[in-house]
């Protein structure tokens, strides 16, 4: 997790005194800021905050903590802002890996603003579903939703990624509706090939893994979703693949009740470039642009 934005969320909640309020400064939910401070004592081996129902307030390590976080995030705003002034003279070639239909959707427009702000930049994109090192396969950055890590990668979270179980009226027509994650085992369920057959859910009495049988198996997300707006069977989407089929009535969210666990879109990057001036500037243009909410959970979707 990003050492600055944890020192923002301290910060913040100093100033705002909970976690509700350092979350509006920072347009987060209060889960996100507690989670960065939580990380940033873990990080210190130190509380910095006691906690009650309504308030935090500092601990003495918090206090002794407080001028020098606030030192530290300053020096950090002063020379970005320096460094912004001389960006357009960054210059080099990025070779960059991001899945199919998120980069069709969303992040093509933004990386092509990107190279237009920066016209020296050069950049050659990999459309690419499967796990790749991008150490290993020659890649400068790769835009992930798994959860491997690699040994000599940096992983740099860029948002959420929230995934719906699904299906259209017509196949529940067919087929009772599953109440349950074990219910799947009985049903014809439309599978993503680079997660595999195991679907993660989160219940009152803790995760529930369950191997569904697949009638359909593709390595596109768009080939899940036109299977399941057919009819085909149940899948689980992007909500950025499904926001507006779910809208419109033509695929209907289940087990509601039952969430999928959480996925987050992030940035992997071979260490030895993840401090490359490029590097630094592609990675806060994708947080710009994909942090916080990202565009097509906003009410516009991003239009």
């Amino acid at each position: 997790m990003d050492t600055l934005a944890n020192l923002r969320a301290f910060l913040a909640t100093v100033r705002g005194g909970n976690f509700s309020e350092a979350a509006r400064q920072l347009d987060t939910v209060p889960s996100v800021v507690a989670k960065r401070i939580a990380h940033l004592e873990w990080t210190l081996g130190t509380r910095l905050f006691e906690r009650s129902s309504r308030r935090v307030a500092l601990t003495e390590a918090g206090h002794k903590f407080h001028p020098r976080a606030r030192t530290l995030v300053g020096d950090f705003d002063d020379i970005a802002s320096e460094l912004k002034r001389d960006q357009d003279a960054v210059d080099g070639h990025i070779r960059l890996r991001a899945p199919t239909s998120l980069t069709v959707l969303y992040l093509a427009d933004i990386l092509a603003a990107f190279q237009r702000r920066h016209e020296r930049l050069t950049l050659e994109i990999m459309l690419l579903d499967r796990s790749a090192n991008p150490a290993e396969e020659g890649f400068d950055i790769s835009v992930s939703g798994r959860a491997d890590s690699y040994e000599g990668v940096v992983d740099e979270p860029l948002c959420p990624l929230r995934q719906v179980v699904c299906a259209a009226p017509a196949y529940l027509e067919r087929r009772a509706a599953p109440r349950h994650p074990r219910d799947l085992a009985d049903h014809d369920c439309l599978v993503f090939n680079p997660t595999g057959h195991s679907w993660h859910f989160n219940s009152a009495s803790g995760p529930v893994s369950i191997d569904v049988p697949a009638r359909l198996g593709a390595n596109d997300n768009y080939a899940l979703y036109a299977s399941a707006r057919a009819g085909n069977g149940i899948a689980v989407l992007p909500t950025y693949v499904a926001r507006r089929a779910l809208a419109d009535g033509g695929l209907v969210a289940l087990l509601e009740e039952h969430p999928l666990q959480d996925v987050w879109l992030k940035a992997l990057i071979p260490v030895r470039k993840r401090t490359l001036p490029r590097m630094e500037l592609l990675l806060a243009w994708l947080r710009e642009h994909l942090g916080g909410t990202p565009p097509w959970e906003r009410p516009d979707g991003g239009g």
